[in-house]
């Protein structure tokens, strides 16, 4: 198969797209998928530069975590999942502990069934895409925060990959009493239309500043120690980039595909909505170039791969 690898760490310069990939097998609580999208995430490309090296999978690496395709084969011991079905999900349970060598940005890819869902009917596959790693780091973050209806949350960097989720998982599924988000200043209306209360150009006013504290701070962006200033006492912040600041907590997201299926009605409603980078999708031969896009850190939502030979 067609499949992008890596065989060192390094930049974008170590991708290289190979033409003859063995297809991986398929383990018996596992399904092969014929990948339609897949889509990046910034765990990628710091995976590629080495930064979880200890605990990484022996190199060559195909990279990808996100895919939405269809089922080609299922493993002796899977339950529900059948040929033909179209699923989603994050294929790697542990981002950042033995990811899998065999990622998404491949032809086909293997899963362990309890990672994906059925692909909401309402959604094509370059929306399914989208989905999965940010919007369960979104909701399992929010959770472990403690976040509940009736609470206030911040947060940083509202019109990136997990931010967008954030934003609307605390609006439609969690009832948030007051959402305030930060981006650049073309973004602003994009926060407002996402659901946020109070849009905050980071360019121009200092959070930190801000006379009202939070109940939540969900930091996407790696300022920990200016967002303690701005939680409440007792409240929690969640963060996702960079160190985290005592009381924030670092929080790294478990794949579960019963996350997903649990904010199935919340998708195929249309309340809560997969962010598509406007630039994107990216087709697979350049899949290097949507990683220098990515790797800007001025995506707004998700950067996907379609088509998928």
């Amino acid at each position: 198969m067609k499949a992008w690898t890596y065989s060192e760490y390094g930049g974008v310069e170590v991708l290289k797209l190979d033409s003859d990939f063995e297809v991986p097998e398929v383990k018996e609580d596992q399904v092969l998928i014929k990948v339609v999208a897949a889509a990046l995430n910034p765990i990628d490309f710091k995976r590629r530069s080495g930064i979880i090296k200890a605990t990484d999978s022996p190199l060559p690496v195909i990279p990808g975590y996100d895919v939405a395709g269809v089922v080609v084969k299922v493993g002796s011991k899977v339950k529900e999942l059948k040929e033909g079905d179209e699923v989603y999900g994050d294929i790697i349970e542990h981002a950042i502990i033995r990811p899998t060598k065999f990622g998404t940005l491949a032809e086909y890819t293997a899963a362990d069934e309890k990672l994906l869902a059925l692909k909401p009917k309402n959604l094509d596959f370059v929306q399914a895409a989208a989905l999965p790693l940010a919007i369960e780091t979104a909701y399992e973050g929010l959770e472990a925060a403690g976040f509940s209806e009736g609470k206030s949350i911040l947060v940083l960097g509202g019109a990136g990959g997990v931010g967008v989720f954030v934003i609307q998982l605390a609006k439609h599924v969690f009832g948030a009493s007051k959402i305030a988000a930060t981006s650049s200043t073309a973004k602003l209306e994009f926060l407002k239309s996402l659901g946020a209360d109070l849009a905050i150009d980071y360019t121009k006013q200092n959070f930190e500043d801000l006379p009202e504290k939070f109940d939540v701070v969900y930091d996407a962006v790696g300022q920990s120690d200016k967002a303690v200033k701005v939680v409440k006492e007792g409240g929690s912040v969640v963060v996702i980039a960079g160190a985290a600041t005592p009381p924030g907590f670092r929080f790294i997201v478990t794949s579960n595909g019963e996350v997903l299926k649990k904010l199935n009605p919340y998708l195929e409603s249309g309340k809560v909505k997969p962010v598509i980078d406007p630039k994107g999708p990216f087709p697979f031969e350049k899949v290097n170039d949507a990683f220098s896009y990515l790797e800007t850190n001025h995506a707004t939502g998700k950067v996907v791969i379609y088509p998928i030979p």
